[in-house]
């Protein structure tokens, strides 16, 4: 799966950006550079929807019949998800959200969003927290032009983010993708952790605790985009809710 947002509706970590990609010969790509060769490299079974200028998702179903994980896509009410992995307790979170037997994994997370998003009485960590087995999953909210994606705990599905060319945020779990859209500006999307583009970057096991920026150097010796981490011994004061204006990100990068 791929996922692109234009900076304006998109707000990294700062340290996610390598000084270096400007550096290397690989240069970072457009984000249509980066649509077209994933497209190009997923021949068969591919879908992509573009919103004008703010954001790409791309999606691609598995060549084989079968796979570790599953892949899905859908939306409704202006609301886009794209989603990697699997649930083990969604019957019983269909149960507890009122939804429809046929629910599946993605279009569960799009409700669990709209009721984040438009009555919400729990934290956003607390939502995710709820979410049980190996997972990632993206949204883009294009009425409210915001986006919100999580990776779980487990380390069973991987996820990776980066910085374009122009400052587009990109986001997929193919990590030959974001080493050719990012160049040097890219790091492995943290497990358990989840990322609001309002509210930033925040671990939802320890939703308490602030982020730190961990440098990174690759094989070469060259500066990338930087490891982000719990700081166990930074506390912050107070929970940030889906759709608020309040950041619940702290750096601390020493």
């Amino acid at each position: 799966m791929l996922a692109i947002f234009h900076k304006a509706f998109a707000h990294p970590p700062q340290e996610l950006n390598s000084p270096a990609s400007s550096r290397v010969s690989r240069k970072p790509k457009t984000p249509e550079e980066t649509l077209r060769e994933f497209l190009s490299s997923h021949p068969y079974n591919n879908f992509s929807m573009s919103f004008a200028n703010a954001a790409v998702l791309a999606y691609a179903r598995p060549e084989r019949s079968y796979s570790i994980h599953q892949r899905l896509f859908c939306g409704f009410d202006d609301i886009y998800c794209l989603f990697l992995g699997s649930l083990n307790n969604l019957c019983t979170l269909i149960r507890q959200y009122g939804l429809s037997k046929n629910t599946n994994e993605a279009t569960f997370v799009i409700e669990a969003y709209r009721t984040l998003r438009d009555r919400g009485p729990y934290p956003a960590d607390q939502v995710v927290k709820d979410l049980e087995g190996s997972f990632a999953f993206v949204i883009y909210d294009s009425k409210a032009g915001t986006v919100f994606a999580a990776l779980g705990s487990d380390g069973g599905v991987k996820l990776y983010w980066g910085i374009a060319a122009d400052g587009s945020v990109v986001i997929s779990d193919e990590l030959e993708v974001i080493k050719g859209s990012c160049a040097k500006s890219f790091a492995p999307f943290p497990t358990g952790f989840m990322f609001h583009s309002e509210g930033g970057l925040m671990s939802f096991e320890h939703p308490m605790n602030k982020v730190k920026a961990m440098p990174r150097v690759d094989s070469e010796g060259v500066m990338c985009g930087a490891n982000f981490k719990v700081d166990a011994y930074s506390r912050i004061h107070s929970m940030p809710r889906v759709g608020s204006e309040t950041n619940w990100m702290t750096w601390d990068s020493n």
